[in-house]
C-alpha cells in the first residue's frame, strides 16, 4: 500500500542536483513518516518554457528510490501553465509516471501571462500560494494544502522538502 502523500523539490549546485521527497500520511500531518533524498551531478541548463527538463529527472530519482510510490505527489511548482492546459513540471512528472499518480502542484509565484492555479492564502501572509492539479480535483487540492500543516505561507512540510534537497548537495 502506498503512503498517501510525497512533498518533492530539487535543489541545484554547478556541478550537482539533488532531490527530497518527503513522505507523510495525511494533508494535516505535523511530521513527515520518512525523509528520502538523492543526489546526481549537474542537471541539464535552465531552458525557459521548459523547467521540466530540468527537474523532472532528478525528481525520478527520488521516487526510485522509494520501495513504493506515494500516492499523491506534490511538487514545488506547477502543474498547469495556464487555463489551456499547457503542462508544466507536474503534468510531466504524472506523464512520467504513467499518469497513475495523481500530482499537486504548489507554486510560490503567478506564472507570468497566466491565470493557471487556484490562489491559496496561508498564515498571516497576503501572498498567495497557487495550487494546480492533475488526477485530482484542483479545488481538492487547493483545500488540502490550505490545511496543511503550518502557521506559514509555506506548509511546514514543503520547508522540509526545500531544506532536505539543499542538505543533500552538502
Amino acid at each position: 500500500m502506498p503512503e498517501p502523500f510525497g512533498c518533492l523539490d530539487a535543489a541545484y549546485a554547478e556541478t550537482a542536483a539533488s532531490a527530497a521527497c518527503v513522505l507523510f500520511p495525511a494533508w494535516d500531518a505535523a511530521a513527515p513518516l520518512r525523509v528520502v533524498t538523492t543526489r546526481q551531478g549537474a542537471a541539464p541548463a535552465y531552458e525557459p518554457g521548459a523547467f521540466y527538463k530540468r527537474e523532472l529527472p532528478i525528481l525520478l530519482a527520488v521516487l526510485e528510490q522509494l520501495e513504493r510510490p506515494p500516492g499523491t505527489v506534490i511538487v514545488d511548482g506547477y502543474v498547469w501553465l495556464d487555463a489551456g492546459a499547457r503542462p508544466g513540471l507536474g503534468a510531466m512528472l504524472h506523464r512520467a509516471l504513467a499518469e497513475r499518480i495523481p500530482v499537486v502542484g504548489v507554486a510560490k509565484t503567478a506564472f507570468a501571462g497566466a491565470d493557471a492555479g487556484i490562489a491559496v492564502v496561508r498564515g498571516g501572509s497576503a501572498r498567495p500560494l497557487y495550487v494546480s492539479a492533475v488526477g485530482i480535483d484542483a479545488e481538492e487540492a487547493a483545500k488540502g494544502v490550505q490545511s496543511m500543516h503550518g502557521q506559514h505561507r509555506i506548509p511546514t512540510l514543503l520547508q522540509i522538502a526545500d531544506r532536505a534537497a539543499r542538505h543533500a548537495l552538502a
